[in-house]
Order: C-alpha cells, then structure tokens, then sequence
C-alpha cells in the first residue's frame, strides 16, 4: 500500500511539473455558480489553448461526498483538454456540513449554470458531458440519470436552465443505496455505512417550531430519500451514454454496483460500458491513462454537427 501511494504521488507530482513548465491551458479559478445559506459554490474552468472543440467536459470534485478545492488535479484534465473540450472542476457543498440530496441540488444547479453561460465559455449547452470517480461518479450518472428540466418560472435565469447531461464517463459508483453489493442490502441511515462518509448519510429537515434540523428517522422516509438518490433506480431510454470502470477487488463500493446500472442501461437501450479492472480496488495506478479511454467516449458521444465541426476549425 505504502508503494503503491509513493508511485501515485510520485506520477501526479511529476505530471504536476509538466503542466507548469507548458500547460497548454488557461484556468480560472473561483467561478460563483451559485451560493447556499451565504455561502458561494466554486468551479474552476479550464479553458485550451487551441484547438477547443466546443463541447465541455465537467468534473464532479468528490470522494465520499467531500469536495474540496484543493482537489481539484489538472493532470487528470488534461487528456480532455488536449482534445479540445473546456473543463469545469465543480466542488460542491461538502459533507460533513451537508447531506446528499443537498449536493445534488449543487450539482444540479453547477450544469446549469454551464448551460446558461455556455456562449460565453465558447461552448455548445447541448454537447456537455461528466465524470467523476466514486461520490463523483455518482453525481456524475445522477445527472445522467435523473438530471432535470429547467423551471420557467424561476426568478433566477440559471434556474430556468436543464442539468440533463449529453454523456457519462466514471469510475466505480454507487448506483444503488436500497440493494448495495445484494439484493435488499440498505444503506438508509448513517450507521449503515463506514465512519468517514456517515455525514453524507444523515439526513434532516428543519423543523418550523424549533427552527432547529432534526433527524428523519420514519423508516419510509429514509427509504424514500435513499430511493432518490439512486441513479440506477432513474434509468429510462433517453439517459446519457455512459462508461463505467470498476475494480472487482473494490472493497469499498461492490463491483455490484456498476454491473447493476449498466444492466439497467442495456434493458433501456442506452449505449453502455462496463470495463472491469482485474485485481484492482477503490483507485489504481493506471487510472490516468484511463482517462484517455474516457475522452475517447466524450469523442463519439459530444461530437459536433457537420457545420460546428466546420466552425471549431
């Protein structure tokens, strides 16, 4: 494990180091997307130099429901971005401050907003896709799955926007909180999953009386909340194409996962892959070569219409 951690360290480092002597990009950083209870939600958008193809890759910042600007690694980006897609590095309310069902309604409103700017990034608001790795690629085929149309009446413009997504590429998710790794195994409450994600799990209401949050603990509602967050549970015909990799050695989130949804996606008729890392757990060395795999599947399922290939050139 130690070896395996200095190995990574070590690519990262060293492609951290090449970026800065010739990025071939340009990254801002900071951009408001929205704000929660007073406080701003941040993406970074990185933006190629050349060649940029009109179409975005978005990248949802989480590991067990923790995002972090901080996170946020370029040398992963930059298979997309020498392809020509714009990147934006999405961090959202993070747990331990915040529950899933408030995170969607980050990521949500992050594409969005995307989608709303989408002139002003040089982008096509049809031709967005996203990735993440495990909470991230569970937002990831949240939006793919269950993304939403846009309210019209909404005050705020962004509002009136879709967070549907055009494609989906990730890494081992969680698909299914009601039969997580067999049938009929729940993960509705806290204790039901390990220590360092329990936060994500703990779901509450604001109670008018008190105006204090108090736990949800009626059984049917839990069941209720974890049936909204399940994007395996949301899979109809017109989803995103999507591609999963996933280790069978994943001691974290059960390879059952992946091959579920992707069932799923195949009985609806939607374009998907699973590719099974053998031997492989929660990460490995070569995810990003991976990656290239990955901009390979934005590349068939973001392309541009003959007239906006014609324009990108």
């Amino acid at each position: 494990m130690r070896r395996s951690s200095f190995s990574l360290a070590l690519l990262l480092t060293v492609g951290a180091n090449c970026l800065a002597a010739d990025p071939g990009f340009t990254r801002k950083e900071d951009v408001i997307y929205g704000r929660k209870y007073g406080t701003a939600l941040t993406m970074d958008v990185f933006t190629p130099n050349e060649r940029a193809n009109g179409a975005a890759v978005v990248t949802i910042i989480s590991g067990g429901f923790y995002s972090s600007h901080d996170a946020i690694s370029p040398i992963f980006l930059k298979p997309f971005l020498n392809r020509g897609y714009t990147v934006f590095a999405v961090v959202h309310g993070s747990q331990p401050r915040y529950t899933i069902p408030e995170i969607l309604d980050d990521v949500n409103r992050s594409i969005r907003f995307i989608r709303y700017h989408a002139k002003d990034y040089g982008i096509d608001p049809e031709r967005i896709g996203v990735t993440g790795a495990s909470a991230g690629a569970h937002l990831s085929l949240m939006l793919g799955t269950a993304g939403k149309a846009g309210d019209p009446k909404a005050k705020d413009p962004v509002d009136r926007e879709s967070s549907r997504v055009a494609a989906v590429a990730c890494f081992f998710p969680p698909t299914d909180f009601l039969n997580y790794g067999a049938a009929g195994k729940r993960i509705i409450r806290p204790m039901d999953y390990g220590a360092a994600f329990r936060a994500a799990f703990d779901y509450r209401v604001l109670d008018p009386r008190t105006m204090l949050w108090v736990p949800v603990t009626d059984e049917a509602k839990l069941i209720a909340i974890s049936q909204s967050i399940s994007p395996a549970l949301f899979v109809t015909p017109d989803d995103a194409p999507t591609l999963i990799y996933h280790g069978d050695a994943d001691p974290l989130v059960p390879l059952q996962q992946s091959e579920l949804i992707v069932e799923k996606f195949r009985e609806a008729g939607v374009p998907a892959k699973l590719v099974i890392k053998q031997g492989a757990g929660h990460g490995w060395l070569t995810m990003i070569a991976d990656v290239n795999a990955f901009a390979d599947w934005f590349d068939t399922y973001l392309q541009a219409s003959p007239a906006e290939k014609h324009a990108v050139r």
